[in-house]
């Protein structure tokens, strides 16, 4: 999914004018617990959350998120918005809130990206 269908299906605004709108989206995660996305997210990767501090940033970086989507009309923090234009990640808000904004992407036909954490964590 391209970054203008992700912004049409959720009625999103880009925060960041400058960022990549090329990368292509594979998939889709939401979550607002960091460590559950650098746990069990796949690369090239949408992030549905409802933060919105600088750490979601860092997070997309390290995890090679495509874009962020921030739900229920969240306004980021200057410095969220300066690390979103200095690494060229899209960073998005959406009026919606995360289940609305789940079930729309996915209805879009962008899959679910989101291993299972047990998988992950369980012993062998």
């Amino acid at each position: 999914m391209k970054i203008t269908e992700l912004m049409r299906a959720t009625e999103g605004i880009l925060l960041n004018q400058d960022a990549n709108l090329e990368k292509e989206a594979k998939g889709g995660f939401a979550a607002d617990l960091m460590s559950d996305v650098l746990a069990s997210i796949q690369p090239d990767s949408i992030l549905v959350t409802g933060l919105s501090n600088p750490q979601v940033i860092r997070t997309a970086v390290m995890a090679d998120i495509s874009a962020i989507v921030l739900v229920s009309g969240k306004t980021p923090p200057l410095e969220t918005l300066e690390l979103a234009r200095l690494e060229k990640i899209p960073l998005i808000s959406t009026s919606m809130g995360m289940y609305q904004v789940c079930g729309k992407l996915f209805a879009a036909g962008l899959p679910s990206f989101e291993n299972n954490c047990q998988e992950i964590f369980l012993p062998e």
